[in-house]
């Protein structure tokens, strides 16, 4: 079937016990043994829900993996996969991942004595000059949040495979829609559910995907020992949306590209960072190992003044920390995403004073166009700016 079709036939389609539209929520925290030599498939609702099993299985199916898994948010996911590797291990991380992933890596995960190198993963002779004999993983994020740097992630796979590492990337900003991580030589695919695949900003969750039965055996200890699993109404909520994913994610595309090729023609924007834009350093990467350049983009006003001056402006999207959602969500990363990641941390990574993150929605092209240029008339051009 094809993508549209599977979102909606898949395993969160039609209940087969039912017949039901939608699978039941089934509200159950225990399960009863009808013959305690014989257990039944569910026991303890930590181990196992229906509701929240047919998301797993139909993220599963949609990256094409052997298993999927749901935990109770974007960063438990990312943990939880981080918790397959042990004390002594080492870990090469893409320099400009998301805050909260950074914050979890440097202030967490090196409490249990695993130790982790950033590198910019764009740069293949970096990422194989990282690599030590302690190296276990490479996580990648692409497009990066929020500056949309893009890894070849067919390169740094096989580069990985030559020396027995697993590639775990975050698939969050283009979901298996528009990419699909598994097909190019992934491991384990990783989504903060809480943006374009729960789609309506009104659940948080995050989702795994394995390549193989082995990794899923071990996973699947780890999601059931660390207890962070997705909610059964919550699983329900990210159903609902994951059934109108491409619909959404192909309407605030469009968007998206039409108004990153308006803002680079306005005085007041330094820079504008999108992968749908020729000029992008990743674009030509983008278009091989992706279907599409999705919803989010980027572009710098040249300070926090004019960040400020913007935001008073703006009529029709949402200041926000999240992404993905129906509605337009405008975030200062300096002060929301990537608060956690130290000042001089920021500014090597292009995370600017006047870097600012849109995450297109399903408001009117024209209504976003004429909102953006009504704010921009309120700032300083941005060629009389320092720097």
């Amino acid at each position: 079937m094809n993508f549209a079709t599977s979102l909606l036939h898949s395993a969160c389609g039609m209940d087969k016990r039912t017949g039901a539209s939608s699978v039941p929520i089934y509200q159950a925290s225990t399960y009863h043994y009808f013959d305690i030599d014989q257990p039944g498939r569910y026991d303890y609702a930590r181990s196992g829900n229906p509701t929240r099993e047919a998301l797993e299985e139909t993220i599963a199916l949609l990256e094409g993996g052997a298993r999927g898994f749901a935990f109770a948010s974007g960063m438990a996911a990312v943990s939880s996969v981080c918790l397959l590797f042990s004390a002594g291990d080492h870990l090469i991380v893409a320099e400009d991942v998301y805050g909260g992933t950074f914050r979890f890596l440097t202030r967490i995960l090196t409490r249990l004595g695993i130790d982790v190198t950033f590198v910019d993963t764009t740069q293949l002779e970096q990422v194989s000059k990282a690599i030590r004999p302690q190296t276990k993983g490479i996580y990648l994020e692409t497009p990066s949040n929020p500056i949309l740097k893009v890894t070849d992630v067919a390169a740094i796979c096989q580069l990985a495979r030559s020396h027995g590492l697993l590639t775990i990337v975050d698939n969050t900003f283009l979901t298996p829609y528009y990419q699909r991580p598994l097909e190019l030589g992934a491991d384990i695919v990783i989504h903060s559910a809480t943006k374009f695949i729960g789609g309506h900003s009104d659940v948080v969750a995050g989702l795994a995907v394995v390549k193989s039965a082995e990794l899923a055996e071990k996973l699947y200890l780890i999601q059931n020992g660390f207890g962070a699993v997705l909610g059964v109404q919550d699983s329900w909520l990210v159903m609902r949306g994951l059934k109108t994913l491409k619909t959404r994610l192909d309407a605030s595309t469009a968007s998206a590209q039409k108004l990153a090729e308006w803002l680079q023609l306005q005085p007041q924007v330094k820079k504008v960072y999108y992968t749908g834009l020729p000029d992008h350093p990743g674009h030509h990467i983008q278009l091989r190992q992706a279907s599409g350049h999705g919803a989010v983009l980027a572009f710098d006003v040249g300070s926090r003044e004019n960040v400020k001056r913007l935001f008073a402006a703006l009529q029709i999207p949402l200041v926000a920390v999240s992404l993905g959602a129906v509605e337009s969500i405008l975030s200062y990363p300096a002060m929301m995403s990537h608060a956690a990641m130290p000042p001089e941390e920021r500014e090597q990574r292009g995370i600017t004073e006047g870097l600012l993150r849109l995450s297109v929605g399903l408001e009117e092209f024209e209504d976003l166009q004429a909102d953006f240029a009504q704010a921009l008339q309120t700032l300083l051009p941005a060629a009389s700016l320092p720097g």
